[in-house]
């Protein structure tokens, strides 16, 4: 590996700030964690099964900002004529092993073999729940291009990826596209598909900035004050997806949760809120509808409007403000 960047030494990246992944301690506590009983960690019934109007989605406008939410990280952005996948994901675990992990509470809304036709794949790092393997292999194999982080382009490229289809950026580079100008960003968070390559790839989010609108997909990160340089420098924002959920006090350093998820859309200059990261996976131990509850608690309080679809809706952005309270009738 070598790469030319501030927060690579040779051998691994490192955080925007000062970031230890887990406190000295974490794991006999979080083992301790593990033996006692978490209720409503996951839905008491399958929820769905939700679909994907393919007669709305596959009608591109040509001025407007639609969202399709898949689940967790993985949506469709709509903005100004073009159509951007973000963390596609439709492995039924978030694991390296078919039979163990964490389980999909219900099926991606739309079958990878009915996408409209997408533009670009913004690929924001190489964990396993978002970064599904078979699914990036399908997607190019369909010439569908790919914008990611440095050192995540090279293991796709390992797997057999054309390297024409893949762009690697760093923190603050730019790509600019037919009337969309892209750029990488920080997050404090981590990469890694192993025990020994932890840190070996870059981590991010992005900006998505079309003729009219303006978007920023933050994937996975822990509160930190680059949130108000980001906004500072390329806000405001149309619209913010953020991440809500798989938050502990043992790893707050990289998930932030609901609380300072709304803090950061302020940070950001934000006008719409969209929680991601939570609804799909049990990845920590809190009930799986607790980082909606509070995130809709904490904007309320920070007079910050949010966007909550039904899994598979698409959205128009312009229309404001829209909670769909989808996962009351399953919780």
């Amino acid at each position: 590996m070598n790469y030319s960047s501030h927060h690579f030494n040779g051998n691994i990246f490192s955080n925007p700030v000062p970031t230890e992944v887990m406190p000295k301690g974490s794991f006999g506590r979080i083992l301790k964690m593990y033996m006692q009983k978490h209720p409503n960690r996951e839905p008491r019934h399958a929820p769905g099964p939700f679909t994907v109007d393919l007669s709305v989605v596959n009608n591109l406008p040509a001025n407007a900002l639609r969202i399709t939410w898949l689940g967790h990280s993985g949506n469709i952005i709509e903005i100004d004529g073009k159509r951007f996948l973000t963390d596609p994901l439709w492995y039924q675990r978030a694991s390296p092993f078919s039979a163990i992990g964490p389980k999909r509470f219900y099926e991606n809304p739309l079958s990878i073999h009915h996408l409209p036709r997408i533009d670009y794949i913004l690929l924001s790092h190489d964990h396993y729940d978002h970064l599904d393997k078979q699914s990036i292999l399908y997607l190019t194999s369909q010439k569908i291009p790919v914008i990611t982080m440095l050192g995540v382009g090279s293991r796709l490229i390992k797997w057999g990826v054309d390297k024409k289809l893949v762009t690697e950026l760093d923190w603050w580079q730019q790509l600019e596209l037919k009337d969309v100008v892209i750029t990488a960003l920080p997050a404090r968070h981590f990469s890694g598909r192993g025990l020994n390559d932890r840190f070996t790839t870059l981590w991010g989010s992005f900006a998505i900035k079309g003729t009219k609108h303006n978007v920023y997909f933050g994937a996975d990160s822990g509160y930190y004050d680059g949130f108000k340089t980001i906004g500072e420098k390329l806000g405001p924002f149309d619209l913010t997806m953020l991440d809500t959920g798989a938050y502990n006090k043992e790893w707050e350093a990289i998930h932030m949760g609901p609380e300072n998820a709304v803090q950061a859309h302020v940070d950001l200059k934000g006008k719409l809120l969209m929680p991601i990261h939570w609804g799909l996976f049990s990845l920590a131990f809190h009930p799986w509808t607790e980082p909606v509850e509070r995130t809709i608690k904490a904007a309320k309080q920070q007079n910050v409007d949010l966007l909550l679809p039904t899994p598979g809706q698409t959205y128009d952005v312009g229309k404001g403000s829209y909670i769909s309270k989808w996962w009351e009738a399953i919780k």
